[in-house]
């Protein structure tokens, strides 16, 4: 999860275009799979054991059917959610994507500029990860909740920031503010 932008000796010439490059893809921790993986387990186990052996007015059906709803309740949909969610770190932007039907964009540009606030649980210590509050003071914040690696996103974050705003300062340094017209010429008689 390293910046993929060339070193500050190396930045693009003047003027041109750089490509974007995504430097990386996130989700949240997922230990809050935890659950999921629990229920499953357990439904796993009563259905191997209660297949045949219900008494005598429930059918093996009735059980695989209300393992079907539990499993796709409680498992399914939480890993769905889990995995439609992700933060996409650029070298122009920081876009937080998520929803299963509806999807909802959120994006932060490293241009503008914004301060990194870092947020760390008894727990998320533990796991090495943490909340990312990102406030530029104009929008609202966005938030990267529980990002795994926290320290290494917030280096790469505010590199970016860096090396945004050095090559925005270097490119409105080296374009003239007016362009000069040519010098007119003098009147002839």
């Amino acid at each position: 999860m390293t910046p993929q932008t060339a070193p500050l000796g190396r930045l693009p010439a003047p003027g041109t275009s750089t490509s974007e490059l995504r430097v990386a893809r996130l989700r949240s921790n997922a230990r809050r799979l935890l659950w999921s993986v629990l229920v499953l387990m357990a439904v796993s186990a009563a259905v191997g054991y209660l297949t045949g052996n219900l008494p005598a007015p429930f059918a093996d059906w009735m059980l695989w059917a209300a393992a079907t709803v539990i499993v796709l309740v409680l498992v399914v949909i939480p890993y769905l959610r889990w995995a439609a969610h992700t933060y996409t770190i650029t070298t122009r932007r920081v876009i937080e994507q998520r929803g299963l039907l509806v999807r909802r964009r959120v994006e932060l540009t490293h241009l503008r500029g914004y301060t990194i606030t870092e947020r760390r649980g008894p727990l998320q210590r533990l796991w090495r990860s943490g909340t990312l509050v990102l406030s530029d003071g104009v929008d609202a914040p966005l938030r990267l909740v529980d990002v795994p690696s926290v320290a290494l996103v917030h280096e790469v974050l505010a590199d970016q920031v860096e090396v945004s705003q050095i090559i925005a300062h270097r490119d409105s340094q080296a374009i003239p503010l007016s362009p000069q017209a040519p010098p007119a010429d003098p009147p002839q008689s």
